[in-house]
């Protein structure tokens, strides 16, 4: 069942804390442990401390509501994988180029072969 005020609002709109609790399925007080655990989160709040959320606000708050309920991550967890898709990108050192390998001498592996089995016969 869906709310009809969150379906009757625009893609963009901003939300209240009632609307996305409603989306989300979570009550609102999760929601304002969750701002306070992910710094991500920042919605306006006007006078009175009503919080409005921006649909980026709204779409890291599913992503959290997945990554807790769904998936099983932790608040920690869940706050450095969103740490890592969000920060700064990795810079990777270059690699030193991979040396080609020589061609194999069949004559020399077929030698150190038999010598192998002359030495196993010995012992």
């Amino acid at each position: 069942m869906t709310d009809p005020t969150v379906s009757a609002k625009a893609e963009g709109a901003m939300r209240t804390i009632g609307e996305v609790s409603a989306e989300l399925g979570v009550k609102p007080h999760i929601l304002r442990y969750w701002e306070a655990q992910f710094d991500t989160i920042t919605p306006l709040k006007r006078a009175g401390g009503r919080r409005y959320y921006r649909a980026e606000d709204v779409e890291t708050l599913r992503t959290i509501n997945r990554l807790l309920n769904q998936e099983g991550f932790t608040v920690r967890g869940a706050r450095q994988l969103l740490a890592s898709k969000t920060g700064p990108a990795v810079v990777e050192t270059p690699k030193a180029p991979v040396q080609p390998t020589p061609p194999l001498d069949v004559a020399a592996l077929r030698a150190i072969r038999d010598r192998l089995a002359a030495a196993l016969e010995a012992a």
